[in-house]
């Protein structure tokens, strides 16, 4: 025959490019369908596990800076515990309504450094003395902070800038939410690798392989894949623990392989719940209140990008601008609740709880909620909180390498609405890329070695303000692809950047799968309308 032992041409419908989605398939579970109530208290106690870290990690580095020991570190975590309950609930109810959980912020841990440092506690020498009145001064920056987030937020103003968002400048804004967060990966997998490492291997047999290859309906090892790991893993640290394994080590080798090196199972109390200004009455400083303010309007463009992680990965239609500015409203007054209660650090959407929607595949609301419930209840069982609260950092950092990574590459499905043949889509696309991860080096190189970063004036409050904005890598990149989208040639390159998709998503009646994901609870949409 004449086409024997040649290659078979290809099937017409074998070229055809996969199909747009404007939302996610394969979901099992999303927003507006919940598991049934034990799988969905299983999966929201998973939610509670993944956001740990954040609570731990920034007290931990915090706290002994202030000034404070165990005793205050444990009470820090359980207020920042509790409130990220509280703001989630409100989020999940009245803010965007999605599935966000709303944790601690990395990004106001600079500002509250400056706070620190600052002259005006440098003469107090007793360290509990020195650690209330620097949380005070944290507490009035936060408070004055949150208005720019409550102001842009209900003011209608983030919806009018969230209009020029398009599915283009919006892919390095979330891709980097994900991937900027690398050095929190296997970087700390690295300071434990006995730990971290079987972490990875375990998750990745669990939540990958064993489902690939039962090819069953049934979905334990996938969609529980976390508990299963950690607990296995938790297990083994904690026998090398109690055998001895790290007597002789570094100090830093066991803090950081060690379960409950923190010391927080000792010092956490049985019972307590957080009430405001628990700390004593805030104090404010103009100069560190702009720094504050600074922080929060980063922390508000990073949660812009989760935000919309998040209803992809839920399986949602794109956030109409009028839900999102509310949801940032509801974001900025979290951030004054922690001002009120004394938290020592803002909020700002989860991204690893974001990755965790796409990793179990379950998106609903309620299993968020649930989360919410676990948060409170062990903040306030401060012992039993502080049990889950003493797993090793490297545990946490192995989950974030495939939970940051889930988020990253939900910036990149967005690609599937533009046209990647267009060498404008090209320049954006790598400009913004680069640029993001090329300032924030920069920044971070400058400072290691100058320990002052680029600019360094007297005015210590400047000098954050300018670090913290350049420092963000998703801050940079979504600036950068949000002005070039917008300022160059916008109008004659409309489906290039693939704004005839999201188009009947800008208003929130356009489309009525709106109603059915965002709408307010209790027939509030009668009295606060979505535009």
């Amino acid at each position: 025959m004449a086409g024997e032992g040649a290659a078979l041409a290809p099937k017409a419908d074998e070229l055809v490019p996969h199909p747009v989605n404007i939302q996610l398939p394969n979901i099992s579970y999303c927003i507006t369908s919940p598991p049934p109530w034990p799988e969905a208290f299983i999966l929201g106690f998973q939610h509670y596990l993944v956001m740990l870290g954040t609570t731990v990690i920034i007290p931990t580095a915090l706290v002994p800076q202030m000034g404070g020991g165990n005793d205050e570190k444990a009470r820090v975590i359980q207020t920042l515990l509790f409130v990220a309950g509280l703001n989630t609930l409100l989020q999940s109810f009245f803010g965007t309504r999605l599935p966000a959980v709303i944790g601690g912020s990395y990004t106001f841990v600079t500002p509250t450094i400056s706070i620190i440092l600052s002259g005006r506690y440098s003469n107090i020498t007793d360290p509990h003395t020195k650690f209330l009145h620097t949380m005070r001064g944290t507490q009035g920056a936060l408070i004055v902070a949150s208005t720019l987030q409550i102001i842009l937020g209900f003011s209608g103003f983030w919806r009018i800038v969230a209009r020029f968002l398009s599915p283009l400048s919006a892919v390095p804004l979330v891709a980097l939410a994900g991937f900027g967060l690398y050095e929190l990966g296997f970087p700390v997998v690295g300071k434990c690798v006995e730990i971290g490492l079987p972490q990875i291997i375990l998750l990745l047999v669990l939540s990958q392989y064993i489902p690939h290859s039962l090819q069953q309906n049934k979905v334990v090892f996938d969609r529980f894949a976390v508990i299963f790991s950690v607990a296995i893993v938790w297990l083994y640290a904690f026998f090398l623990t109690i055998g001895g394994a790290y007597r002789n080590a570094p100090s830093k080798t066991q803090s950081h392989c060690e379960t409950d090196r923190s010391g927080l199972v000792r010092s956490a109390p049985w019972i307590r719940v957080p009430y405001p200004f628990q700390w004593g009455a805030p104090t404010f400083d103009a100069g560190e209140a702009f720094a504050m303010m600074t922080a929060a309007f980063v922390a508000l463009v990073e949660s812009t990008g989760t935000f919309i992680a998040v209803s992809r990965n839920a399986s949602a239609t794109p956030l109409p601008p009028s839900v999102l500015s509310r949801g940032i409203g509801w974001q900025g007054f979290g951030i004054l609740l922690g001002g009120f209660f004394g938290t020592a650090n803002g909020f700002t959407v989860s991204v690893e709880n974001a990755g965790l929607l796409a990793l179990t595949r379950v998106g609903s609301r309620r299993v968020v909620q649930i989360s919410a419930g676990f948060m409170i209840f062990f903040s306030i069982l401060g012992k039993f909180g502080a049990v889950f609260a003493s797993i090793p950092a490297p545990i946490f950092a192995a989950l974030y390498c495939f939970l940051f990574a889930y988020v990253g590459a939900s910036g990149i499905s967005f690609l599937q609405f533009c046209n990647l043949n267009s060498f404008r889509t090209k320049f954006i696309l790598g400009f913004s890329f680069f640029m993001g991860l090329s300032i924030p080096q920069y920044f971070n190189e400058y400072t290691s070695v100058a320990h002052y970063g680029p600019a360094h004036t007297s005015a210590r409050w400047f000098n954050d303000i300018i670090y913290v904005l350049f420092s963000s890598k998703p801050f940079v990149a979504g600036f950068v692809a949000f002005f070039l989208d917008n300022t160059l040639c916008p109008h004659d390159s409309r489906k290039d950047r693939g704004n005839h998709w999201w188009d009947r998503f800008r208003s929130y009646k356009s489309d009525p799968r709106s109603e059915e994901f965002y709408s307010l609870p209790f027939n509030l949409n009668k009295y606060f309308p979505s535009l």
